[in-house]
């Protein structure tokens, strides 16, 4: 039985090119492409695929907001240009990570283990070794927060950093915005972000720090100060003497 399969990405070249490299796998049987979010939620609940190819960042949603809102998951194996997203990625068990632009040789490998997962419904044990030591390694090497703890109304609450959109200090305390409400936590910027991933923050001035995965788009204005402009809708300036950060940010990211 043929694993049905949907190409989700808003490049047309890259889902042609995925789709291309695919033709020579009869186990596969592709269903459909998508080229953003929204499309994606339809077509999956339409055609029910059994394996999603899942772009990542997207214009109007996420790969993981995407995945997040499917009822009924289906196998997925994310294709994306950065590499920042993969721990996320192994934490709702995808099946693979490739990264732009991959070969067919690392696309052979992906198909090989879903077509081994799909066959005994189960991660194979080399999987499951690999991701332990991943996460073994991730655990040793890495000593930045992922969760952040505070006490609100008498309650202690924790909020993931990666659902923080940016950091604003207020006073004594630090505001925490995400898509459903702001907190407020007492700790002073610098201390904070020594404990947060660089790959992941920037920070661009003494009161602001952003999530670079809700970074929509940077100008430049003028005098050493950008425009950032964030999904949900929200523009901030940055600070003149930020700007070799943000520089430096924009020639790698």
């Amino acid at each position: 039985m043929k694993l049905r399969c949907l190409i989700i990405d808003d490049e047309f070249l890259a889902r042609q090119r995925l789709i291309k490299l695919l033709e020579p796998y009869e186990s596969l049987s592709i269903v459909g492409e998508c080229k953003n979010g929204k499309d994606a939620l339809e077509k999956i609940n339409l055609k029910e695929p059994d394996l999603i190819f899942l772009d990542i960042q997207m214009p109007d949603m996420d790969g993981f907001t995407v995945y997040d809102k499917l009822p009924k998951k289906p196998y997925v194996i994310f294709t994306t240009a950065y590499d920042t997203y993969a721990l996320n990625a192994f934490k709702i068990n995808a099946v693979d990570y490739l990264l732009k632009p991959f070969d067919n040789e690392r696309l052979e490998i992906a198909i090989e283990r879903i077509i081994a997962i799909q066959k005994t419904n189960k991660t194979s044990k080399l999987e499951k070794n690999i991701k332990r030591l991943l996460q073994q390694t991730l655990q040793e090497t890495n000593t930045f927060i992922n969760e952040i703890s505070f006490t609100t109304k008498g309650r202690t609450k924790s909020i993931n950093v990666d659902d923080v959109i940016y950091f604003k200090s207020d006073g004594n305390y630090i505001k925490l915005i995400t898509n459903e409400k702001s907190y407020l936590y007492r700790k002073t910027m610098n201390a904070l972000y020594n404990n947060l991933d660089p790959d992941q923050f920037l920070r661009i001035h003494r009161t602001l720090i952003l999530n670079k995965f809700y970074i929509k788009t940077c100008v430049y204005v003028n005098n050493n100060v950008y425009k950032f402009k964030l999904k949900n809708g929200i523009e901030v300036l940055s600070s003149r003497s930020f700007s070799s950060v943000i520089a430096k940010y924009l020639i790698i990211k």
